[in-house]
């Protein structure tokens, strides 16, 4: 019976929020303005306009902007996940192309120091031809 019952809202609330369901409600609507008019009370006058057109015509129309509203925030939240989706990989080909760079440059001072080359007075004289490059680059 739950099933039955959601399914039946789901057709209803389907039907209701479009704009030919506005139009269909402000055609019922517009059957009885003549009666109101008639009246000449303002009372019922006022009433058919809040109680009959309003509430009928703008159920609909409120339906409707809904809809729209939801389908704009649905795009930019997919928009946004595939942005974060590509920063991810972006990040993780970095992360990946760092540890690439550290293993190899592990590599080279292990094979530095098995040459028994002095790490330090290498360092230090790498440090002094780009101290020396940008020097000249002035």
């Amino acid at each position: 019976m739950r099933r039955f019952n959601e399914k039946l809202a789901m057709f209803i609330t389907r039907g209701v929020g479009t704009m030919w369901a506005a139009y269909v409600f402000a055609a019922i609507a517009l059957i009885s303005l003549p009666a109101a008019i008639s009246s000449g009370d303002p009372i019922v006058i006022v009433a058919w306009i809040a109680q009959t057109f309003l509430q009928l015509v703008l159920l609909a129309v409120i339906m409707v902007g809904q809809d729209v509203q939801t389908k704009g925030v649905q795009k930019k939240i997919d928009e946004t996940h595939e942005a974060s989706l590509a920063e991810f990989e972006l990040a993780k080909a970095a992360r990946q192309s760092h540890a690439e760079e550290l293993a190899a440059i592990k590599k080279l001072l292990l094979d530095l120091k098995a040459l028994g080359q002095d790490v330090d007075a290498i360092s230090e004289e790498i440090e002094s031809i780009t101290d020396q490059s940008l020097d000249d680059g002035k």
